[in-house]
């Protein structure tokens, strides 16, 4: 019997509502699904697993579908596997360590503290006045560019982060890229990187006390990382980095309005923050799919997937899925453990989560020090980004100072 096509993805215009429902549907029914470009959808938890944990058989290397961008595919951290990447990742590793992570945080408040001194009213957006430029100028100053240029970073983000997943496969992987792909990817990414390497140029001169500093100088056993490595690393910490930080704050105030008994609890008790950030990242994941390619012919789920086929692993799903995740759709910050997969796993798992809980949790607890009461403006219109990205793009808020 042939099986059943299962119903079209929903779009997240509802703040995701219907898309979890479309999950469970297809965790139930459509575990692993090929669309009709030939790209495998893995949705349960220990499948998504599977494919996130084993780069000999799921390569990050997409390039694999494209080899005539195979060249680029050796500089990018997210997209190369070992032996090249733990050599890679070893030397950005010396340079971005936990302990350059935790020093940032008298900053981070301070940053934050400032930002919220601007918020005049009872009103203002969360996104644009907050969530988007506490995390920007906090990696802009880590890596030593100004970030005054914050909206010279924007301008690029909105263009890449326009595109939807689909949209992408197709452009990217299909016969010919595409205008719309030239414009909305590859424009972007050049002035950016073109951007960083004159900042790469200035610290091979002159070597300051910042991140790109340190990546110009980090050596292990007489290597070192190239320009375009650098420029690499530094273009993805800067975009992911932020981008992420900023769906997460919009996303914490989302889960606690949902749960207004979680918001009370947490004013009372501030040690339930870290708590509550690990479990808004498993309800609301920022990025909600990995991309891996097939080496070979592979079984996921019973399903056999040929080589060279591209599997978006959802996280999004894995998050939820009841088959691992008891009561997956009841907010408890006390959840343990909390198996959440919002960062990835296995080897590419994200050099940066640290970054963003240390700026969730100060963020939130900026948030609730500075008003007595956070709530969505009853309504206001917001949307949220599209597909494969899980956050608000504009959250308007109106406070209550105590």
């Amino acid at each position: 019997m042939a099986q059943q096509t299962p119903p079209a993805p929903p779009s997240m215009v509802d703040g995701g509502k219907a898309m979890l429902a479309w999950l469970r549907t297809m965790r139930d029914e459509h575990p692993v699904h090929e669309d009709q470009h030939g790209v495998f959808h893995v949705y349960r938890h220990s499948d998504v697993l599977a494919v996130t944990s084993d780069p000999a058989v799921f390569s990050s290397d997409l390039s694999r579908l494209r080899p005539d961008s195979s060249a680029l595919s050796e500089e990018i951290l997210s997209v190369i596997d070992p032996p090249l990447h733990r050599k890679l990742r070893s030397l950005v590793s010396q340079a971005f360590t936990l302990r350059t992570v935790a020093d940032l945080e008298p900053r981070v408040t301070e940053l934050a503290g400032q930002l919220l001194e601007k918020v005049q009213g009872s009103e203002f957006d969360l996104v644009g006045d907050f969530a988007y430029p506490l995390p920007v100028i906090v990696i802009a100053e880590l890596l030593g560019v100004p970030a005054e240029d914050r909206e010279l970073f924007r301008g690029w983000s909105d263009r890449m982060l326009s595109m939807q997943v689909d949209d992408a496969v197709e452009m990217q992987f299909g016969d010919e890229a595409g205008e719309d792909y030239e414009r909305l990817v590859k424009e972007p990414l050049k002035e950016m990187h073109a951007y960083l390497q004159r900042h790469v140029d200035a610290r091979r001169e002159t070597p300051g006390d910042d991140l790109l500093s340190r990546l110009v100088t980090a050596e292990i056993a007489g290597e070192r990382l190239t320009d375009r490595q650098i420029v690499e690393f530094g273009a993805l910490l800067l975009m992911a980095g932020h981008v992420s930080t900023s769906m997460l704050l919009g996303n914490t105030v989302l889960c606690l309005e949902e749960n207004p008994e979680t918001a009370a609890a947490l004013r009372a008790d501030r040690t339930l923050l870290p708590g509550v950030v690990e479990e808004v990242l498993r309800m609301r994941p920022p990025i909600t799919v990995a991309a891996r390619v097939t080496t070979g012919e592979v079984v996921v789920g019973g399903v056999t997937i040929p080589k060279d086929r591209m599997v978006m692993a959802s996280l999004l799903s894995a998050n939820h899925d009841e088959r691992h995740v008891p009561n997956p759709e009841v907010f408890d910050p006390k959840r343990s453990p909390n198996p959440q997969l919002a960062f990835g796993h296995g080897i590419h798992y994200c050099l940066g989560g640290p970054l963003a809980r240390l700026e969730g949790r100060i963020a939130l607890e900026m948030l609730m020090d500075r008003f007595e009461d956070i709530r969505v403006t009853p309504g206001a219109s917001y949307d949220f980004h599209r597909e494969g990205l899980f956050g608000a793009r504009s959250l308007p808020l109106t406070v209550r100072r105590g």
